[in-house]
């Protein structure tokens, strides 16, 4: 239980410190990228809580769930419309659906 709470507290430290910037330009894409991938990292948390995680499950859904939203934002932009907003309504559901479930989890022990 504490090595990913390890690695979350490097990860925010380590952030934080670096002079690392993002151009506005891709704004849209790297924070609908982070929605998905947080949305599988907590269906990662979930899973495992339920005991049937699979690492290539995981894996798999955290790469094609953070580009299928990249590219879904990207082609948003090149039609005009914002499609990145459907990503951010279906990923923001299922984030909170995950969270709820963790929770219950949590409660129930």
């Amino acid at each position: 239980m504490w090595l990913p709470l390890l690695g979350l507290v490097l990860g925010l430290a380590i952030g934080y410190v670096s002079p690392f910037s993002v151009p506005i330009e891709y704004a849209k894409y790297l924070s609908v990228g982070i929605l998905a991938a947080l949305d599988s990292v907590l269906g990662g948390i979930r899973s495992a809580q339920e005991d049937h995680f699979d690492s290539t499950v995981f894996l798999t859904g955290f790469f094609s769930n953070m580009l299928l939203a990249a590219l879904l934002a990207y082609v948003g932009d090149r039609m005009g419309v914002d499609l990145y907003l459907a990503a951010v309504v279906a990923f923001g559901v299922r984030i909170f659906q995950n969270l709820g479930s963790i929770r219950r989890h949590l409660i129930r022990k």
